[in-house]
């Protein structure tokens, strides 16, 4: 069963479990997909999915954030439910020891050694660890150890 058929499958278990949370948030990735299979003009892998949910997932993430500062609870405790939901169908999220040893492998690979070798690095690691980890923490984990060597 694809990505897909699995959402799909999942919005009718929540209609019929009458979950409206679950439900509102399926609708709308689903939506955010097949907006995506437009735009893109055919369909979407699996991986292209994962990379809608990891919108999503980066878009709660900054709603929560935002309405804590603004001392909004009830949409902090809303944007989290649906947070979680949408965690449910990302892959396995890479360890921190797991990140690490990935970018030192890409650092060695293009023999990065100063800041300005960043973009390279980037270029090698990012597809392995697409909607696995966090980009910004990759960034900073590639610019703290780029940073090491004194570039």
């Amino acid at each position: 069963m694809t990505l897909l058929e699995s959402l799909q499958n999942d919005l009718k278990e929540a209609q019929l479990a009458r979950d409206e949370v679950k439900v509102s948030i399926l609708r709308f990735l689903l939506a955010q997909i097949s907006n995506a299979k437009i735009a893109k003009g055919s369909d979407l892998t699996d991986e292209d999915i994962i990379s809608e949910v990891s919108k999503e997932i980066k878009r709660h993430k900054e709603s929560i954030e935002a309405f804590k500062k603004g001392n909004r609870e009830d949409l902090v405790e809303k944007e989290t439910k649906e947070l979680k939901i949408l965690e449910a169908y990302q892959p396995d999220q890479l360890s921190a020891d797991q990140l690490n040893k990935l970018v030192d492998v890409a650092i060695s690979k293009c023999n990065a050694s100063t800041i300005s070798d960043m973009g390279k690095v980037m270029g090698i690691l990012m597809p392995s660890v697409k909607g696995r980890a966090d980009g910004a923490q990759v960034l900073n984990i590639v610019k703290s150890k780029l940073d090491s060597f004194g570039g």
